[in-house]
């Protein structure tokens, strides 16, 4: 695995195109800056500027190749390409804070956006006058929206917020789609209907993933506890408290696995075992160094950090770690193979970098390592 110095800035977040030769991100500003790829190299193709606050969501629609993107301004835009260059359509967001995530459905006929606002903005286009407007998701929402996730069936969606709650909610909306099919979160879907709610001990959900099949639904906290539902057992939920820095992101590589990372700056394995219901910690997916970190509790890892920051600044802190990413990492996605069978997923980070693993090079390098 090698990393990619993209900026010195850190990476806010980021989308792929379809054929993943073109990456979307936001160096933790307003602006989005579109790379491509030359070879061996990434070269900045587009810069999109329109938002007058920090960018805090992209998501790229690979069949309509359209980008959608919110940020700190409370706005959100639809960004088309036509001969070469991007242009905005604004969308109509009613919210009176920051949005914090945005993500496109999967038949790419509506998307989501989270906020400070205590609500969930489910956004489709209006033919009629050409503008994309939003109905809002508030109950019972009590706190700042963090992350969200689609349902393969295109109409639940999940959302981590700081509340301390994960909740899938039916995003069903009838002016551009048919009459949704019962699922295991249930079969009475009108539009806000709370399917399924759970509780993180005392963390904000960072992060929250369906699984391929879409009866699973994963997700981290600020606690440092990974969580799992199993709508095909009674929506039972496996806890676990993990030994990490709490986690920032996560995302399913197979129906049993998952793969996580935050504040420790490399990902790591989880295994769900469907036969017990449990949940366990599978590795590191990061060759370390030699480091005298180890054996350490994560109080004492940030101590070190915090230490090392004082006396020897930032920068020369991060390039200490024994990983590939020198500071927080941010968001992950999968690049190839879907969440049923994932062969390579993405990482970018607050140092600026991106990363692509593959799976069967971790399984041959980590000989402890065991996906299901």
């Amino acid at each position: 695995m090698s990393l990619h110095q993209f900026l010195l800035e850190p990476i806010t977040c980021h989308a792929w195109n379809r054929d993943r030769t073109q990456i979307a991100l936001s160096p933790n500003n307003h602006e989005v800056h579109i790379y491509k790829k030359n070879g061996s190299q990434w070269v900045k193709a587009h810069e999109l500027k329109e938002h007058n606050g920090h960018i805090t969501g992209i998501d790229w629609a690979p069949k309509s190749d359209r980008i959608v993107t919110c940020g700190a301004d409370r706005n959100a835009y639809v960004w088309s390409q036509k001969d070469g260059v991007w242009k905005p359509t604004l969308v109509i967001l009613r919210i009176n804070r920051a949005a914090t995530f945005v993500k496109w459905s999967p038949l790419e006929n509506k998307f989501a956006v989270g906020s400070g606002a205590r609500l969930i903005s489910v956004c489709y286009f209006e033919s009629e006058n050409d503008w994309w407007v939003c109905k809002h998701i508030k109950k019972p929402i009590r706190s700042t929206v963090l992350s969200l996730d689609w349902h393969p069936n295109n109409v639940l969606l999940a959302a981590g917020s700081c509340d301390f709650k994960c909740r899938i909610f039916s995003a069903y909306i009838k002016e551009v789609e048919e009459r949704p099919a019962p699922t295991p979160w249930g079969s009475k879907m009108p539009f806000g209907e709370l399917m399924f709610e759970s509780s993180s001990s005392c963390g904000w959900v960072h992060g929250v993933c369906f699984s391929a099949s879409g009866s699973r639904v994963a997700w981290v906290s600020h606690d440092s506890t990974v969580c799992l539902a199993d709508a095909d057992k009674k929506m039972a939920v496996a806890t676990l408290a993990s030994e990490t820095l709490p986690l920032l992101a996560l995302t399913f590589i197979t129906e049993n696995s998952l793969v996580a990372a935050g504040h420790d700056c490399f990902p790591v394995l989880f295994t769900y075992d469907s036969a017990t219901g449990t949940l366990s910690f599978g590795g590191r997916l990061d060759v370390p160094k030699q480091s005298s970190q180890r054996g350490l509790t994560a109080r004492e890892r940030f101590q070190n950090l915090d230490k090392k920051a004082s006396s020897e600044g930032g920068a020369a802190a991060g390039s200490g770690l024994d990983s590939l990413h020198k500071n927080s990492v941010s968001q992950i996605s999968v690049l190839t193979g879907g969440k049923a069978k994932c062969s390579q997923f993405c990482t970018t980070g607050m140092d600026g970098g991106m990363s692509i693993w593959d799976v069967k090079s971790l399984e041959s390098a980590l000989k402890d390592l065991k996906i299901k």
